[in-house]
């Protein structure tokens, strides 16, 4: 996935501005699954605008700094759309603290547990924030079809976020006693 076909997601949804999609969007509401600073939102926002794939018009603001705003276009649309029926290859994954784990042996279980816990704590935080996200339930009859695969994809987010916290549980405990 790309960071460039999530723009194209978010300005298929309604035009924006670039702080408008960092703000309103990577901010608030896809950090859990795709984050991006500033800086890579206007570098692909402009490599996008090159592609043809958005426009840019520039609304005149007089007491503050003018605003682009950013409208995706039909050669937009269908990259988002050849993208959206394509199968993504499995990410490939790095994870600094299994591979901290994994060559532990020489020091203390004690350091181990100190560095488990503040992921456990990390892992706690990033679940209330994705609990704290404002989306309508699966069984909600009033729940548009975008907000219910909003809430699907969130759903596994925090899956995966309670799997992790519970293994973290479990390893402390673990190192709690001898090996």
């Amino acid at each position: 996935m790309s960071l460039a076909h999530v723009i194209l997601g978010l300005l298929q949804q309604q035009e924006r501005t670039g702080y408008d999609l960092k703000t309103e969007c990577f901010d608030e509401c896809i950090a859990h699954l795709w984050p991006a600073d500033q800086a890579q939102i206007y570098r692909t926002l402009d490599k996008l605008e090159k592609q043809g794939c958005i426009t840019c018009t520039i609304e005149i603001q007089h007491d503050r700094p003018n605003r682009k705003i950013y409208r995706i276009t039909e050669t937009g649309t269908a990259e988002l759309t050849q993208w959206l029926q394509t199968h993504q290859p499995s990410p490939v994954l790095r994870e600094p603290l299994l591979a901290q784990l994994y060559f532990a042996a020489q020091i203390p279980n004690e350091a181990m547990v100190h560095l488990l816990e503040q992921e456990l704590e990390i892992r706690r935080k990033k679940l209330a924030e994705c609990e704290a996200i404002d989306a309508p339930t699966l069984d909600d009859p009033s729940a548009s079809r975008e907000q219910k695969l909003h809430r699907l994809v969130l759903e596994l987010v925090m899956q995966r976020e309670q799997t992790y916290l519970n293994w973290l549980s479990n390893t402390i405990e673990l190192l709690h006693s001898p090996l």
